[in-house]
């Protein structure tokens, strides 16, 4: 038996359409000759190979570009009565487990998922939910990874919907669109209008239900919509709302 492995993170990366700050900026291994020799004192000819080190990076990132996990804390400072978990406080086994694929791309920008919704993609897939499993909502909004208005086109779950998982037993959800929830400025939008209830519902519902969820996700159409295993492990930044990870689905095949 070998394994297939599909990566299903997005990069961080400069001239992003990603609204979350993120910049690197690139050190040559000739800028680098130079600054380090000065550190240690010595003269870049002097390096075995003349003029030349190892090259770095320096990242300016906000901890929700990319591909990343957010934690309880993201969403309020207390969830279930208690202060909300950050990031480095997750527990792992909540990051590694068999993967569940449920497909809305059909779905428009700026739909809501209820729970409806997802009872009828569990049964179109003939899957029964059990705990802890890791769904993965499929929007193919990922897609639209390089257009300037990619944060805008994708639908988002429900307030419903999301305590429905969790009560299912589930603690780990993604999504391959921009955010969780619908596009931020049609929630603005609605709750100018007096509609408090529609701004980050499914956020907002990790404050009732502990639950963690992955955002930016990319490639859920390659998968098959059960019978893998996945695995997303965010970075360890102390006290953080949110965490990159590199996800990724793993899928044993038999080989002959």
């Amino acid at each position: 038996m070998s394994k297939h492995i599909i990566d299903l993170s997005l990069p961080i990366r400069n001239a992003s359409f990603d609204t979350q700050e993120q910049h690197i900026e690139y050190i040559d291994h000739y800028a680098m000759a130079r600054q380090r020799a000065t550190a240690y004192g010595v003269d870049p000819g002097d390096l075995p190979l003349p003029g030349v080190h190892s090259a770095s990076e320096r990242i300016t990132l906000s901890s929700h570009a990319g591909t990343h996990m957010d934690a309880p804390i993201h969403y309020g400072p207390t969830s279930e009565g208690k202060p909300a978990r950050t990031i480095d406080q997750i527990p792992l086994e909540w990051c590694h487990g068999d993967g569940v694929v449920l497909d809305f791309s059909w779905m428009e920008a700026g739909q809501v998922i209820g729970v409806d919704d997802l009872q009828r993609a569990l049964a179109r897939i003939e899957y029964t939910l059990k705990p802890f499993d890791i769904v993965l909502i499929r929007t193919d909004r990922w897609m639209d990874f390089d257009r300037h208005d990619w944060a805008m086109r994708h639908p988002g779950m429900g307030r419903e919907a999301t305590l429905w998982l969790i009560e299912q037993g589930i603690r780990m959800m993604g999504t391959d669109g921009w955010g969780w929830d619908i596009p931020i400025p049609m929630m603005a939008e609605a709750l100018r209008k007096g509609d408090a209830d529609a701004f980050f519902p499914g956020h907002y519902a990790g404050r009732d239900k502990e639950y963690c969820h992955i955002e930016k996700l990319a490639r859920l159409n390659e998968l098959p919509a059960h019978g893998f295993t996945f695995s997303a492990f965010p970075v360890l930044i102390e006290r953080a709302s949110a965490g990159w990870c590199r996800a990724v689905a793993i899928i044993d095949s038999h080989s002959e």
